[in-house]
């Protein structure tokens, strides 16, 4: 199982970068995997001149194949006036929209108040439901007050993050399990086979 995570955040350190890496640590502990982070901070250079797929400099090519390799990902944005950073956007703006298809995400935000929770809702899981990604339910957003030298340090935070990272790994599990054949079901007790048309 390949897990990635995404940073969001222009700057470095940053609180955002923190998160995701506490959300990738909790994953990784609990799916014996080991995981990967792309720092959009790392990249921004590249990216802010990158106009087209077709002209990718050696970096992105590399964010963009551990992305597109990744059975989990974990994508944190912090929140800056009601939205996520443009370059961030701009990230997702150069991939074939179908290349992320069928593969499961935690989100996360950081901010300086609750009010910019919304924008889990109303624009990171809507841009990731277009995207064909699956998402696990819950959601965390984390303020400056709950870190301590950007590193998560509040135990309401550090309880959310296991709670979504078991959410991630049961929806990556159930995706990757054997389809059932709906048109012939077996029925256990009485070893009949059902037809469905």
């Amino acid at each position: 199982m390949n897990i990635v995570g995404l940073s969001g955040s222009l700057s470095s350190p940053s609180r955002t970068k923190g998160l995701v890496g506490a959300i990738l640590n909790e994953v990784s502990s609990r799916s014996g995997h080991q995981t990967k982070l792309i720092d959009i901070a790392d990249i921004a250079q590249d990216l802010g001149k990158t106009f087209s797929a077709e002209n990718l400099s050696p970096a992105l090519q590399k964010a963009y194949q551990q992305l597109e390799t990744a059975d989990v990902l974990v994508i944190g944005v912090p929140v800056y006036k009601a939205s996520y950073p443009g370059l961030f956007k701009h990230f997702f703006d150069l991939i074939d929209p179908k290349v992320l298809e069928g593969k499961v995400a935690v989100i996360a935000a950081t901010g300086g108040s609750d009010q910019h929770a919304l924008v889990l809702e109303h624009q990171l899981r809507t841009l990731l439901n277009f995207l064909g990604v699956y998402t696990a339910p819950k959601t965390v957003f984390a303020k400056d007050a709950d870190f301590t030298n950007y590193q998560v340090s509040s135990a309401d935070i550090t309880e959310r993050i296991v709670l979504v990272a078991e959410q991630a790994l049961w929806l990556a599990r159930q995706h990757h399990a054997t389809p059932v054949n709906t048109h012939e079901i077996v029925e256990p007790h009485l070893g009949l086979v059902a037809s469905f048309a």
